[in-house]
């Protein structure tokens, strides 16, 4: 039975992910996101030197990630049994969001197929930092899909990958890093230097479970040219870990993504990424489904891996 605990661990966080979603209220992403504010406020509301800054980003971050590991650790060492399973399932639950990624990506591409361009743009503004109002039809599923392949990354495999490693403190303290990477990981004057060890964490915690997400598209979409792209356009991306997710994914999809794309702060010249086929509501769609295999994949050989065990142990 102990060997089976993270596969039915995984399996019923899923669940509940699918019947419930993310919390509406009392979310302790939420509830983190507005401590480590009034902690940047604190710790970066004076202009210094690059060194000071980084080093109050150094300081940030373990105020914020150290006390809520430690009690991970501690809920980890001192529970056992059903207790400790259910805690556990909870933990993953409210790590994940396979359904909200599912949500997002659909409430744009439903618009989108019906020509209402302008919901799209609404709906497209809620989940990407592009200036939403100059997007058309083929930018705004572009960045849709985009974002259901990255998140696909950050809020479903990573998670999944660091529990089953490191159980609660592991997908605890990556879902911290990616919190803080989101909020200070930004190239301004504000968090260049500041965000700095918050984004390279992130860059390192993030780094196996995104190339197994690369994989996990390779094996379920167009193989020969998700691994083309992956080996040949990854490399030119600016992110070390979203280069592989979405050179692959847009490889798997057969669908071009990346190029130039407007930001409140002007266009940004991007690399293009993918294959031929222009996006459309059909490739957000695309990604969704190829996410949610993903997931479907990763259980199965989470599944075959403890049966391997189970029967080594007991031969």
């Amino acid at each position: 039975m102990l060997l089976f605990a993270p596969f039915i661990v995984c399996v019923f966080a899923l669940v509940l992910d699918n019947l419930i979603g993310e919390p509406r209220r009392l979310h302790p992403v939420v509830g983190f996101g507005r401590l480590v504010t009034a902690l940047e406020k604190k710790l970066n509301s004076s202009p210094g030197t690059p060194l000071r800054a980084v080093s109050a980003g150094v300081l940030a971050v373990f105020l914020a990630t150290v006390p809520m590991l430690l009690l991970a650790v501690w809920v980890s060492v001192r529970l056992e049994g059903l207790i400790l399973l259910l805690v556990q399932t909870v933990a993953l639950w409210l790590a994940i969001s396979l359904r909200g990624l599912a949500e997002h990506g659909l409430a744009v591409a439903t618009p989108l197929h019906q020509g209402n361009l302008e919901t799209a743009r609404e709906q497209v503004s809620r989940i990407v930092s592009r200036k939403a109002c100059e997007l058309d039809g083929h930018g705004v599923a572009a960045a849709a899909t985009e974002s259901v392949l990255e998140n696909g990354a950050d809020a479903v495999f990573a998670s999944l990958f660091w529990f089953l490693i490191a159980g609660i403190p592991g997908v605890v303290m990556h879902r911290m890093v990616n919190t803080l990477d989101a909020m200070w990981g930004y190239r301004n004057p504000r968090f260049l230097y500041f965000g700095r060890a918050a984004a390279r964490l992130d860059d390192l915690m993030g780094w196996v479970p995104a190339r197994l997400t690369a994989l996990t598209y390779t094996l379920l979409g167009d193989r020969k040219l998700a691994w083309r792209c992956w080996r040949k356009q990854a490399p030119q991306w600016d992110s070390p870990n979203a280069g592989p997710v979405m050179a692959a994914g847009a490889g798997a999809l057969n669908v071009r993504l990346g190029g130039p794309s407007p930001y409140p702060s002007g266009v940004k010249q991007r690399p293009t990424l993918g294959g031929t086929q222009d996006a459309s509501s059909t490739s957000i769609e695309a990604a969704v489904k190829l996410v949610r295999h993903g997931v479907w994949l990763w259980l199965a050989v989470v599944w075959a891996v403890t049966t391997l065990g189970f029967v080594v142990v007991h031969l």
